[in-house]
This record gives C-alpha cells, sequence and structure tokens, in this order.
C-alpha cells in the first residue's frame, strides 16, 4: 500500500462561534487523488485552511509526510510541498502571467530548471503561452484559474490541494480545468480535490469523502459512490427511486 502522506484525526475548526468542523477524520496516500465533496457551507473550505495553516484548528491532529504539523505556517507547508490553490485564485494581477509563474517558483533557486518548468506551463497551458507578456488581471476567469493551477505546480509540490478550481467557469472551461487536474494525477501528482461539481470531482477521483454540515458522512471508492443512491439523490441531483 502506497505511503500515507497526509492524515488529519479528529479535526475541530470553529470560528466567530461557528463550529465549522467537527471532529473529520480523512487521509491520504502517495499518488492519490481523493475528493472532497458537499454541499456549500459544509466546511469543505475551511477543513482546506486548517489542514495549510491559513486557520486555527480548535483540536485534532494533522500529519504531513508522517510528522505533526498543526500550527505551521502557510509559508513553511508550501516549502515543505503541501500547496493550496484556493477558492477565488488570488492570482497577482497587476503582474503578467510569466511574472505569476516566477512567484509560484520563489523558493526555488535552480534557474534552470524554473525555465524548463516554465515552458512545461505553456505546453499545459496553451492559452498562458499566448498571453504570457499580459496582465493576469486582464484575463478571463477560467485564464486566472489556469494561472492559478500553474503557478502552484511551479512550487514542485508533493501534494497539490485544490479548492473549487471550476466555480464560476464556463462549460467549455470546466472541461479544461478537469482536464488539466487529470493529467496531472496522471503523472504522478497527489491531489486533494474540494468540488462542489460532484459528479465530475468522483469521474476521476480515486476514493471520496462527503461532507455535510461540518462531518464526513460517507467515504468510499469514487466509482462506487457515483453509483450509490443517498449520492446520487443528494449531490449528483438525480432523482432515485425508493
Amino acid at each position: 500500500m502506497a505511503q500515507t502522506l497526509l492524515k488529519v484525526t479528529g479535526l475541530k475548526v470553529s470560528y466567530g462561534g461557528i463550529k465549522a468542523v467537527k471532529g473529520i477524520d480523512l487521509e491520504v496516500r502517495e499518488g492519490e487523488l481523493v475528493t472532497l465533496i458537499g454541499s456549500n457551507g459544509a466546511g469543505k473550505t475551511t477543513t482546506m485552511k486548517a489542514i495549510t495553516g491559513m486557520l486555527g484548528v480548535e483540536a485534532g491532529s494533522i500529519e504531513y509526510l508522517g510528522k505533526p504539523i498543526k500550527g505551521k505556517g502557510s509559508w513553511d507547508l508550501l516549502k515543505e510541498g503541501l500547496v493550496m490553490v484556493p477558492e477565488g485564485r488570488g492570482i497577482f494581477t497587476r503582474m503578467t502571467i510569466t511574472e505569476n509563474l516566477l512567484m509560484g517558483a520563489y523558493i526555488r533557486t535552480d534557474k534552470a530548471g524554473i525555465e524548463r518548468d516554465i515552458e512545461r506551463m505553456f505546453t499545459i497551458f496553451p492559452r498562458l503561452k499566448e498571453r504570457k507578456d499580459h496582465l493576469a488581471g486582464t484575463m478571463s476567469g477560467g485564464e486566472q484559474q489556469m494561472l492559478a493551477m500553474a503557478r502552484a505546480l511551479m512550487s514542485q509540490p508533493k501534494v497539490l490541494l485544490l479548492d473549487e478550481p471550476s466555480m464560476g467557469l464556463s462549460p467549455i472551461m470546466v472541461d479544461k480545468i478537469f482536464e488539466v487536474v487529470r493529467d496531472v494525477y496522471s503523472q504522478g501528482m497527489t491531489v486533494v480535490l474540494v468540488e462542489q461539481n460532484a459528479r465530475r470531482a468522483l469521474q476521476i477521483a480515486d476514493r471520496g469523502y462527503v461532507m455535510d454540515s461540518g462531518e464526513i458522512t460517507m467515504t468510499g471508492e469514487a466509482s462506487a459512490m457515483l453509483d450509490d443512491p443517498k449520492v446520487r439523490a443528494a449531490y449528483l441531483g438525480e432523482v432515485v427511486d425508493a
């Protein structure tokens, strides 16, 4: 069995008097694509932010590469290869596409490798190459999402966390984003995918977790979850006969 890279046990997160995450467990093994699905407000983004040091943890443990990381900051985790593309993208709008990619490689010192990886990003995302000297703020939402993913990959992550990468995008852009996620995973990247588009997420994932009101209510092989009547009725928009 592959090594467990990320393990969350009994995680609780509260803010503003709200118990947003209520003691969840999850794990991600090397080379897996694991998806966390659920309705808006279920606690998915809060979980991701807690894992990556962006939110404080009330209780529970988080282990990465076999070591506790609770309390570590996002910058330290980035240097250790735990990298998140946040909901809303967070690109540098007043920098060019190329400058954004260079910022993604800020922790690296291998100049030749950085140049090779920029060209690799331009191969994966041809639209970025076409506009490499344009300001990132002039791009469409889908193009900005591509840039956010490419910038994260420039840091050479061990685990890539994607928070709602398809949100607000056109159907064509959604197809492209899921194609890229699948390709990155197929090349050996370990991926944690938070998605409201449960069907698309489960179609490309190895395993899935369903989150509802701050709790994990179901977990299993993604293919089996696609066929589960409860999942289909609640998250895939299907009417299932009793």
